[in-house]
């Protein structure tokens, strides 16, 4: 076990100590780095469970934390990849080739039990109060009833998306439904809400294991003792209270956690390094005029073949907008890389800004020359663009994406979709064209026109925007959630002190 850089260090037996152990996949580690931010600046200590290979690709968030005084440690353990059939270093879900290993990658992540009570037995001066984990990491519930404190979870969803799956799986709705372009409603939902099977959580799901894996989620989500949740009351009530109440517990909103950097620099440091100097970025955006230009980023772990990418592509070409794209490709990059120097980056260099790998997502979003996104609707994603006031075009993959894409095109009403029928398996392999160019091109005319429609896109987006920093400012909802949680959590530790 290696300890790894810390912010002041001064902690008394009254400040709450918050252990956060992420999912080891870069959609679920950066909200909880911002979360880890959030907790510090309103006076807690923050443990960052993680590995060796994960702690390298946090470096510039292990440095922002220490030139901020933030009370936050990166705590290494380390990870049994190769013990479980893994290549050695393999500890972040973007590294496994394929969805075979799957099961052996969470089997060694449940192994950081042993290393990770170790730890938290030995923090005499400062006893952890709670724990907040990835719903995926089940066995935490252990370590906290062991050491008799709460144990938190955080999914990653949003309130809305939350409810649907929780109705899904603890009513076995799919259990008898063969048809995957059958439309089913969901029962008890509290506004009508149909979608296919092949659209919702789990209904094709073929990952070997992961049947057994969801079992122990669910039974530790029972038992937990409430829930994070990086979204904010203003924008789904309605969703959120009726999580709450099918579930009797606790729903914490204390989103959009991406906020917590609004008054700092540390924008560029979150998740893995740019792949392109963010001053070359930066100088590109400069250079075009506000709201002219369409960013296009699907993720770290969506699937989009090399076929589709060419047609993504050509349609950005047809529109003739200014765009920054993000092509992550994977192995399948060389033939993507092909086709990019086969004349097309040579035909867009004027106005398209291809970026290979990492982007700094949330710091173009945030730049004024963006005026739309085109997104694969997974919730941090989905949320920084709300942050940022731009109407989005929703291109959904997998998982919970396609929920997220029925609250942004039909509950909030500031995006539109691209047309996507069905749902791409992560880990499989599809050669079919699911969006076409000329999909493309009108989507991407239409959201960056001129229309009335367009236009009530965009102010409906920007008063998204307005309300999530209401409630992220001084008395906001969210901002007095996290200082009910520090305190709860902090009255528990001294109770139990």
């Amino acid at each position: 076990m290696t300890l790894s850089r810390s912010g002041d260090g001064q902690s008394g037996s009254a400040r709450a100590h918050f252990v956060l152990v992420p999912m080891m996949a870069q959609g679920h580690t950066i909200p909880m780095t911002d979360m880890a931010c959030l907790l510090a600046e309103h006076g807690a200590q923050v443990s960052f469970i993680t590995t060796p290979v994960n702690a390298a690709r946090l470096e510039g968030f292990a440095a922002e934390v220490e030139a901020a005084g933030l009370a936050v440690q990166l705590v290494e353990l380390h990870f049994p990849s190769v013990e479980f059939g893994l290549p050695d270093g393999c500890e972040n879900l973007d590294m496994i080739q394929s969805k075979n290993v799957f099961f052996n990658f969470m089997k060694a992540c449940a192994m950081l039990h042993e290393p990770l009570m170790a730890y938290l037995r030995e923090q005499q001066r400062s006893p952890p109060s709670c724990i907040i984990s990835d719903m995926a990491h089940w066995w935490t519930g252990d370590i906290a009833r062991e050491l008799g404190i709460p144990r938190l979870t955080f999914s990653g969803f949003c309130g809305f998306s939350s409810l649907v799956r929780y109705i899904i799986f603890h009513n076995n709705v799919l259990e008898h439904v063969t048809d995957d372009n059958e439309l089913i409603t969901i029962p008890g939902f509290p506004t009508p809400l149909e979608l296919t099977k092949a659209k919702l959580p789990g209904g094709t799901l073929c990952i070997p294991g992961m049947e057994q894996i969801r079992e122990k989620m669910f039974e530790e989500e029972l038992r937990c003792d409430g829930e994070i949740t990086n979204s904010f009351k203003e924008l789904e009530t309605l969703y959120i209270e009726s999580y709450e109440q099918i579930t009797r517990k606790k729903v914490w909103t204390i989103g959009p956690m991406c906020l917590c950097h609004r008054n700092s620099n540390r924008t560029a440091a979150r998740g893995n390094k740019a792949s392109m100097d963010e001053a070359q970025c930066l100088q590109w955006l400069d250079s075009r005029k506000p709201g002219s230009v369409i960013f296009v980023s699907f993720g770290s772990l969506a699937c989009t073949t090399p076929q589709q990418l060419v047609e993504l592509g050509l349609g950005l070409e047809a529109s003739k907008k200014p765009f920054v794209w993000v092509i992550k490709a994977g192995a399948k990059l060389p033939e993507v890389e092909e086709w990019l120097a086969d004349g097309f980056e040579e035909r867009v260099k004027d106005r398209g800004l291809i970026i290979r790998g990492w982007a700094p997502q949330l710091m173009i979003l945030q730049h004024q020359a963006v005026g739309g996104f085109v997104t694969h609707c997974g919730w941090n994603s989905t949320i920084e663009g709300i942050c940022a006031g731009v109407p989005m075009i929703t291109w959904p993959h997998f998982g919970e994406q396609f929920l997220n894409e029925k609250l942004l095109v039909d509950v909030l009403q500031i995006g539109m979709e691209v047309g996507v029928k069905g749902a791409t398996q992560w880990g499989s392999e599809n050669q079919e064209v699911m969006v076409t160019r000329d999909a493309v091109e009108t989507a991407v005319n239409t959201l960056m026109g001129e229309g009335e429609a367009t236009e009530e896109l965009r102010m409906r987006a920007e008063d998204c925007a307005i309300k999530a920093r209401r409630a992220f400012d001084e008395e906001g909802s969210s901002y007095n959630n996290v200082r009910l949680l520090i305190q709860e959590m902090g009255n528990k530790t001294n109770a139990c002190g």
